[in-house]
C-alpha cells in the first residue's frame, strides 16, 4: 500500500494507515457477519420456480438446464387459465413463481394486472429463432411480455370402434340427435365456448351478450344430457378416451396425438369438426414479481435454441413455433396433419383474441354453465 502511494507521488501518513487498518478490519468483519445471509441469497438464485400445464415439459430439458446453469427448475401445474390467473393475482403466485406458460389470448389481461413482466430482449439472443408470425401475435406484438412455447388446434378425440359412423361435426356435442357417445366437455373458459360459438355459427371472439348466452345455453343443455360425464383438462379427456371410460371429447391436438400414438389397438382418432374451430398459441413469460428473472430469462432464451425447442415439440408432441426447430422435429411428427394441419384446415380456424371489458360477459357465462 505505501509502495502504491509514493506511485502516485507522496506516502500515507501514520495516522492514516492505522484509519485504514481499523477500517479494514471492520469492513473484513461486515462481511463476515453478511456471509449466511449471502449464501442464502446465493441459494435461492440457484433456483426457477416454473407454472405450467401438466405433462408438457420434457423432465430432460429440465435436467439438462441444471446441468448448464447449476438452476433447479421446481415446475408445478395448474388445469385452466383462470385457475392461474386466480392463483397469481390472489394466491400470492406473482411473487410465488418465476415463470409461466399463458395462453395467448390471457396475455393482455395479465399485463394490464401486473402479472407479467416485460421481456428484456437484451438477455434472449435466441428469440430470432422464431417463425415470423410468432414474433407479430396480435396479442402481444414484437414480444413484449412473452414467447411463443407452442402451439395447435381444438377438436375431438374420439373411439372408432365404438364410433364407427362418426360425423365431424361439433353436433356429436351439442345436439342430442347426434350424442351417440358418452363425451367430456373441455375444462377451459373460452376454449369451451369458443366451440360453442363455432357451433352456433358465431364469431370465437364476439362480445354481443345475446351470442355468449346463446353458446353458454348450448354447453349447459349438453352438460345436462344423459350422455355428459363432466369436464375435463386435455390430459384427463384424452386419458379417460384411451381407458374406454369416454367415448369422445373435446381435446387439444397434442393430447389427442399422444393418446393416439399410444393406443396398440389402433382405435382412436382426432378430427376438427366441420363448422371450424381454433388455433391457439400457448406463451411463456417472466410474472410480474419474479424472484429469479434473470434465470427465468436463461431459461426461455435456452428454450430458443433450436434442438432444445425440438425436443420440447417431439416430447410433448405439439407444434413448434421455432422455425430453427423445424429441422430437428421427429420427421414423422412433421407430415402429421394433426400437429400440423394443412393449409384448407387452418382456413377453418380462428384464434382466441383478447375482449377487454367482455372478459365480464364470458365469465358470467361461465359460471353459469358451471353452477346449473
Amino acid at each position: 500500500m505505501k509502495e502504491a502511494l509514493a506511485r502516485r507521488g507522496r506516502v500515507a501518513p501514520r495516522a492514516t494507515i492505522a484509519t485504514f487498518v481499523l477500517a479494514t478490519l471492520t469492513l473484513g468483519a461486515s462481511l463476515t457477519a453478511l456471509a449466511p445471509a449471502r449464501a442464502a441469497e446465493d441459494k435461492s438464485k440457484g433456483e426457477l420456480n416454473f407454472y405450467n400445464f401438466a405433462e408438457y415439459m420434457d423432465p430432460k430439458i429440465l435436467a439438462e438446464f441444471k446441468a448448464k446453469t447449476g438452476v433447479k427448475v421446481n415446475e408445478s401445474y395448474y388445469e385452466s387459465t383462470e385457475d392461474m390467473i386466480a392463483k397469481l393475482q390472489h394466491g400470492g403466485g406473482a411473487a410465488q413463481y418465476d415463470l409461466v406458460v399463458v395462453t395467448d389470448r390471457a396475455v393482455p389481461q395479465m399485463a394490464r394486472l401486473g402479472l407479467l413482466a416485460k421481456l428484456d430482449h437484451a438477455q434472449l439472443p435466441n428469440l430470432a429463432n422464431l417463425d415470423e408470425r410468432f414474433q407479430k401475435l396480435d396479442v402481444d406484438p414484437g414480444n413484449e411480455y412473452s414467447v411463443a412455447y407452442q402451439w395447435g388446434t381444438v377438436g375431438v378425440l374420439y373411439n372408432k370402434a365404438k364410433l364407427p359412423d362418426f360425423q365431424p361435426t361439433w353436433g356429436a356435442i351439442f345436439d342430442p340427435a347426434m350424442q351417440k357417445g358418452r363425451f367430456l366437455l373441455l375444462d377451459e373458459m373460452r376454449d369451451m365456448i369458443g366451440v360453442a360459438l363455432r357451433y352456433k355459427g358465431f364469431d370465437v371472439n364476439t362480445v354481443k351478450p345475446e351470442e355468449i348466452k346463446a353458446a353458454s345455453d348450448a354447453i349447459i343443455a349438453a352438460k345436462r344430457s344423459k350422455k355428459a360425464l363432466g369436464f375435463e383438462g386435455g390430459v384427463g379427456a384424452k386419458n379417460k378416451i384411451a381407458g374406454g371410460s369416454a367415448d369422445l371429447g373435446i381435446v387439444w391436438n397434442g393430447d389427442a396425438f399422444r393418446a393416439i400414438e399410444e393406443d396398440k389397438k389402433h382405435r382412436l382418432d382426432y378430427v376438427i369438426p366441420r363448422e371450424g374451430s381454433m388455433i391457439w398459441t400457448d406463451t411463456i413469460a417472466v410474472t410480474g414479481k419474479a424472484p429469479n428473472a434473470k434465470a427465468a430469462h436463461q431459461f426461455i432464451d435456452f428454450l430458443l435454441d433450436a434442438q432444445v425447442g425440438a425436443r420440447l415439440s417431439n416430447f410433448n408432441k405439439f407444434a413448434t413455433p421455432n422455425k430453427a426447430s423445424l429441422p430437428f422435429i421427429d420427421p414423422a411428427d412433421a407430415k402429421n396433419p394433426i400437429l400440423y394441419p394443412s393449409p384448407e384446415t387452418l382456413a377453418t380456424m380462428q384464434s382466441l383474441r383478447d375482449v377487454g371489458e367482455a372478459d365480464r360477459l364470458y365469465d358470467e357465462a361461465w359460471t353459469a354453465v358451471k353452477s346449473r
